[in-house]
This record gives structure tokens, C-alpha cells and sequence, in this order.
């Protein structure tokens, strides 16, 4: 079986392609996920059946991360426990006494999307119900809104260390990478231009009121009482969600809180556990997974004591929300056992060591390295509609590209370039989830909320090509992050002089 005249060359590229071709034919990564992994496995086995059937298994257990998938189904738990609390809604409530104006009615809606960073799921569905009044009653309309949920759930998720998603990253990168997985998404953190120059965009159009193209439409329309411009009568006869009550600001604010507490003071533990003799060495050589489970379960422990003796939510309630905390996790767990398993294929065909003896020292030479592999995790991402799936077929063939322990900064550009490009795409796709969840917590026409944040999205991601060239030239992550964050300032600065002149000629 391990003689397979496949291992270890071209053949070896064919699971991640086809898995890429079919997600982009099919729209559905679940199966082009699940085909890809069956074809490695056959080319690995040297087309045995039965040792393919066995390989299979083998390689899904071998692959599987059961500390990601505890901790991803505790974040689920702690996600509904914070809905059904009511502290999301008593923040909408908070903020509505104290919101005077449009402006602040739109950061205050970033400020909560940035707050609800630990997963993109739960930003989606409680922004929207929370902050709806806030802003129709400073017209707003419903296309911005969905923009300002969507561009503060992913983009910030994944440049949170503390997320399902950093725990995601983590877990896709090889073990002969020459870093490990949690060193590696934090050292990506300054490198992913898309996360951070969607954040800043969102602040200056939120601060400085400036709208284009399709979305200055639909904000002429809201100014004139018209929130939906077309489709709102689809969201005429939906009734809003139930909202406790009995919630306070402290049952958002202080879970989050503890969260974050617990698993920064879990990392440096374990760190330090590991030999680490400072801090940061300890918080770059720490058990990131252990440490995030043990924050979960001390986060839901510290909900209890927060929402039982209270009367928040009833024990029942508590313990129902356990389990659908369980089933939101479902389609992302589902999600990472088939990308985990395409993942285990190319390591057993020797994927990396082939790309990496075709690349060979050219990869450090090629400054167009990084811009390809964002275009193409936007491409892919944007047609299967998933960030996660793309994180798991590009990210071991960017890490691939450079032998272990060399090349490192460029293999850190790499990877955050494939980072970038996935949630890009997953931004933009009309089929992801995040981008439907938007809508719908918004209560937005789907198609006004995709082609306006396509328009704006589409600024962003021209910036980044630029940035990931500089990147690439420099090898300096503050030179990349400050030129792409002046250049971005830049082009909505002239942007919004020739949208104010072209309106002011227009009206000579």
C-alpha cells in the first residue's frame, strides 16, 4: 500500500483540484471534500478498495483534532447562552438611549460586531436583532446595516487568537511546517490585509458618512424613509425573535470578558508549563487548544453563577442551550472532519514535500507568490462559500512551498495571504453562510446586500494585491500594514472628492 506509484508526485495535487473543481462546479463543499479525500485515498492505496476503505478511516482518525472539536461545540454552548441571556438586547436597548445621530448609530453598531469576535455565527444573529431599531430610526438603510454585520463577523473572527477560527487555522497547518499552528496564526495576524483594511474601512465610512456605487442608492432611498429600496415586503410579515427580559449589559460584556481572561491566563500557564521562561515566549509556546477548552468551560461555569441565582434564564433553559449550542456547530464541525481528512490524504501522498521539491528555492525568489495564492483563495472561497474548506485545501500547499525552518517570513506572508483571499471570497459569495446570515439578520434584501458589498469589498481587496506585492518585496509586516492602510485612506479620500464634485457638477 505504502509502494503506491503515486506518493510523492504530480498525482499528489489531484484530491485538493478535484476538490476545488467540484466545490466550484457544485457549489457544496461537503461532498467535493469528501470525493477529493476518496480519490487520494484510492491513488494512495494504488487503487485497492479495500485498502482505500481502511486507509480512509485510518487517515480521517489519524487526522481528527478531538480538542478542536470540544472546544468548537463549548463556543456553540456559550454562543446560545449569551442569545438567550437577553445581554445582547439589553445593549441595543443601552445604546439606543444614549445614540443621538447616524454617525454614532453606525459605530455603535461596529463597536458590538467587533465585540462578538469569538465567532462569526453568533455575530450574525444578534447584531442584526440588536441594533435594527437603533438604526432604522437614524435611516439607515438596510443594505448598510447587513455591510456592517457581515464586514465585522469574519474579518474580525480571524484575526482574533481567541476564535473557532484561530483554533481552525491551527489545526490545518503541518506538522513539518517549522513553526507551530498557533505561532503561525499569530504571526499572520499583521500580514492579513483583508481583515484589517475591511475594519478600517468599515470606521471611515462609518465616520465619515461616505457611501458609492449601488449602496449610495440605497442610502439616498433610507434617507427619504425607503430602509429596503426593493424587497421589503418579504420581511413584512416576520415577527421578531423573543427577547428576554431579564438581561443586563454585564450578561454580553462580562462572559466575553472572561473568556478572554481565562484562556490568555490558560496560554501563558500551559507556556510556561512548556519550559518558557517570559511571557511571550510562553504565549507563543503555549497548548492554545487545551488552554481555549479550559476557557470555554470556565466561561460556561461563570454563566451559571451570572444567570441562575439572577432567574436570567431558567436551569431548564441552561441546559437546552447546551445542546443547541451543540447543534450551531454542527455545519462547521462537519466542515473540519472532511477538511481535516483531505489534509491527512495530502500529507500520506507527500503532498508539501512535492510542491516544495518543484518550487524549491524559486519560492523565495517569486515576489508573485502571495498575490497568486490570495487571487485564488478568493476564487475558491467565493464560489464553495466557505472560508474553513479553502483554509484546509491552501493552506498546506502554501506551507508546502518553503522547507521546514526556512524561508519563514515569506511562508507567514503565504499563509496570510491564503487567509485573506478566503475570507474575501466568503465576504462576497452570495452562497456563504456568514453573507446569508447577514442578510437575514438585517432583515435585507439578500441580492441588494451582495451587490453593494461586492462594490465595497472590491476596494478592499485591490489594496491587498498591492500590499501582498509589498509584502513580498519588504518582508516587514508594519511596512506592509502601514503603506496598505495610507493606501487604502488614500483611494476612499479621492474616491469621495470625485463622488462630492461629480454631485456638486450635477446639480449646476
Amino acid at each position: 500500500m505504502n509502494g503506491s506509484m503515486f506518493i510523492g508526485t504530480w498525482w499528489a495535487l489531484v484530491p485538493p483540484l478535484l476538490a476545488i473543481l467540484l466545490a466550484f462546479v457544485t457549489k457544496e463543499v461537503y461532498s467535493s471534500l469528501f470525493i477529493g479525500s476518496a480519490v487520494g485515498v484510492l491513488l494512495y492505496t494504488g487503487f485497492h478498495p479495500w485498502d482505500a476503505f481502511t486507509s480512509f478511516f485510518e487517515i480521517l482518525r489519524n487526522s481528527m483534532n478531538i480538542n478542536i472539536l470540544i472546544f468548537d461545540i463549548l463556543l456553540g454552548m456559550v454562543v446560545v447562552l449569551m442569545a438567550k441571556s437577553g445581554g445582547s438586547a439589553a445593549y441595543g436597548k443601552w445604546a439606543g438611549t444614549k445614540i443621538k445621530t447616524k454617525r454614532s448609530a453606525l459605530l455603535a453598531t461596529m463597536g458590538l460586531g467587533v465585540l462578538i469576535f469569538v465567532d462569526d455565527y453568533f455575530n450574525c444573529l444578534t447584531v442584526g436583532s440588536v441594533m435594527r431599531p437603533v438604526t432604522d430610526s437614524h435611516k439607515v438603510s438596510r443594505a448598510k446595516l447587513a455591510y456592517i454585520i457581515d464586514s465585522t463577523a469574519a474579518p474580525v473572527c480571524i484575526i482574533a487568537p481567541i476564535s473557532s477560527w484561530a483554533a481552525a487555522v491551527n489545526s490545518y497547518v503541518p506538522a513539518d511546517a517549522g513553526i507551530s499552528g498557533f505561532q503561525l496564526f499569530l504571526r499572520t495576524i499583521p500580514y492579513n490585509l483583508y481583515a484589517i483594511l475591511t475594519i478600517a474601512m468599515v470606521f471611515y465610512i462609518c465616520y465619515t458618512g461616505f457611501d458609492f456605487g449601488q449602496m449610495k442608492l440605497h442610502e439616498d432611498n433610507a434617507a427619504k424613509g425607503d430602509l429596503f429600496t426593493t424587497g421589503g415586503e418579504e420581511f413584512e410579515q416576520v415577527s421578531e425573535q423573543e427577547v428576554n427580559p431579564n438581561g443586563k449589559v454585564i450578561d454580553l460584556v462580562l462572559p466575553v470578558a472572561v473568556l478572554i481572561v481565562s484562556a490568555i491566563g490558560a496560554m501563558v500557564y500551559t507556556g510556561f508549563l512548556g519550559g518558557a521562561d517570559n511571557v511571550i515566549s510562553a504565549f507563543a509556546g503555549c497548548d492554545a487548544e487545551t488552554s481555549l477548552i479550559f476557557a470555554s468551560v470556565v466561561t460556561i461555569l461563570f454563566m451559571m453563577a451570572l444567570y441562575l441565582p439572577r432567574k436570567v434564564i431558567t436551569f431548564k433553559s441552561f441546559m437546552d442551550s447546551l445542546s443547541e449550542g451543540f447543534k450551531l456547530m454542527v455545519p462547521a464541525v462537519t466542515i473540519l472532519v472532511f477538511a481535516w481528512t483531505l489534509k491527512g490524504v495530502g500529507d500520506a501522498m507527500g503532498l508539501a514535500q512535492f510542491v516544495g521539491s518543484v518550487v524549491g528555492d524559486h519560492a523565495s525568489a517569486s515576489i508573485f507568490i502571495p498575490v497568486v495564492l490570495f487571487a485564488v483563495a478568493v476564487f475558491l472561497s467565493f464560489s464553495t462559500g466557505t472560508s474553513w474548506g479553502t483554509f484546509a485545501i491552501l493552506v498546506p500547499i502554501a506551507t508546502g512551498m518553503f522547507a521546514a525552518g526556512t524561508n519563514l517570513e515569506m511562508m507567514i506572508i503565504s499563509v496570510s495571504a491564503v487567509l485573506a483571499g478566503a475570507v474575501c471570497g466568503d465576504h462576497i459569495s452570495p452562497i456563504s453562510d456568514t453573507t446569508v446570515m447577514s442578510s437575514a439578520g438585517a432583515q435585507s434584501n439578500h441580492l441588494n446586500h451582495v451587490s453593494t458589498q461586492m462594490q465595497y469589498a472590491a476596494v478592499t481587496a485591490c489594496v491587498c494585491l498591492v500590499g501582498y506585492l509589498i509584502a513580498a518585496v519588504t518582508r516587514t509586516w508594519w511596512i506592509t500594514l502601514g503603506v496598505s492602510l495610507l493606501l487604502l485612506l488614500a483611494v476612499l479620500t479621492g474616491m469621495r472628492r470625485f463622488c462630492a464634485k461629480k454631485a456638486e457638477n450635477g446639480k449646476k
